[in-house]
């Protein structure tokens, strides 16, 4: 039930990425939508505890190979099919037609290709975080935060509830002194990420000992959705850090999945977003710029102004309320329509082949008998 909340979170997503004037993408809900990424660093750390957290020993191996079979097909298809896309607008380019700025410079020059290849690029200030598929920049914190996460399931269950602990109370204090110890995403992610971990224990310990009743938790589930809600578009200061700690609510009290609204979480058309979720954060840039760039040509052939810059912002305009807002839903469509092709066929064979890999691992008893 919870990994509906990553799909409604990703389409969030996606409406912040996109601009299109007098459509829903300019409510102020959706151009906070950034936060969400908060949220999902919040879902991984509470799912990841659910399954590693309390075991006195797990098999590092096989988690790092499901974690990367998991996450690095689709990245790795998606940073190709950018590079594509740049060498179609360096042939569009010496064809005098332009998308906006040179193709291979500025966030997809050819010195971030190898950060992004490896998914380091947010933990170093000598990177360009937002470059190339720049929503992985976040998947680039989590992965190494997994791997982190494995490595103290090497210490006692104490002490690695500790260091959960130490480490998302010192990033969340790092955050809210402006500190540079981290990159600001490596301190969003291990904070959120850490805090999502502490979350599930605060789950099991009143799951074990005060349960809330069902009354209980249809009255908290709207109340902390509509605080979330007001976090999101309410500006104030430190805004990450107070939104993060609602999600970790959030997560404990809909974990219980006791509500109408958990209810809703489980129909199947949200149940199917949130399986596609990864796939829709990590295509939707790119069916954008698809988009963009069918308005960049479609303003060439008609002598119509469909594009234009605001700032750093690409605008997408049909000069129609009613037009621009189907422009958003046929957009959110076309992502949909795009994950479901790449989950089928990229993320669930990526996670098939790591889930090979590991059968064809020999087991101890074998080892010995070599």
């Amino acid at each position: 039930m919870l990994d509906s909340f990553r799909g409604l979170c990703a389409l969030s997503v996606v409406l912040y990425h996109l601009h299109v004037p007098q459509s829903l993408t300019e409510l102020v809900f959706f151009r906070n939508a950034e936060l969400f990424v908060d949220f999902f660093f919040v879902l991984s750390g509470f799912v990841l505890a659910h399954g590693y957290g309390t075991k006195h020993n797990i098999d590092l191996k096989k988690f790092l190979i499901s974690r990367t079979f998991r996450i690095f097909p689709l990245h790795i298809a998606m940073l190709l099919v950018f590079i594509l896309l740049e060498l179609a607008k360096l042939l569009a380019y010496r064809n005098g037609v332009s998308f906006g700025e040179a193709p291979f410079t500025e966030n997809r020059a050819v010195s971030e290709i190898l950060p992004n290849l490896l998914l380091v690029q947010a933990w170093t200030d000598a990177t360009n975080k937002l470059s190339f598929n720049y929503p992985s920049w976040s998947i680039s914190i989590e992965y190494y935060m997994y791997l982190f996460f494995a490595a103290l399931t090497l210490c006692g269950t104490r002490p690695r509830y500790i260091a959960w602990t130490i480490i998302s109370a010192s990033m969340f204090l790092a955050l809210y002194a402006g500190s540079e110890i981290f990159t600001e995403a490596a301190m969003r992610g291990l904070s959120s990420f850490f805090a999502g971990a502490l979350a599930y224990l605060v789950f099991v310990f009143v799951k074990n000992n005060a349960p809330p009743g069902r009354a209980l938790t249809m009255a908290l589930e709207p109340l902390l959705l509509v605080a979330a809600c007001w976090l999101v578009t309410a500006d104030i200061d430190h805004k990450s850090i107070l939104t993060s700690l609602v999600f970790c609510c959030i997560t404990v009290i809909f974990a219980f999945e006791q509500g109408r609204i958990s209810d809703l979480l489980r129909t199947p058309l949200l149940t199917t977003l949130g399986k596609l979720s990864y796939s829709i954060y990590m295509t939707h840039i790119a069916v954008i710029f698809c988009v963009i760039a069918f308005s960049i040509v479609l303003q060439k052939l008609l002598g119509k102004e469909f594009s234009y810059m605001v700032g750093d912002a690409r605008y997408l305009d049909f000069g129609n309320l009613v037009l621009n807002n189907l422009l958003v839903f046929a957009v959110l469509a076309a992502v949909i329509l795009c994950s479901t092709f790449t989950y089928k066929h990229i993320e669930a064979t990526g996670q098939d082949i790591g889930k090979h890999i590991l059968k064809a691992r020999p087991s101890p008893e074998r080892n010995l008998a070599l």
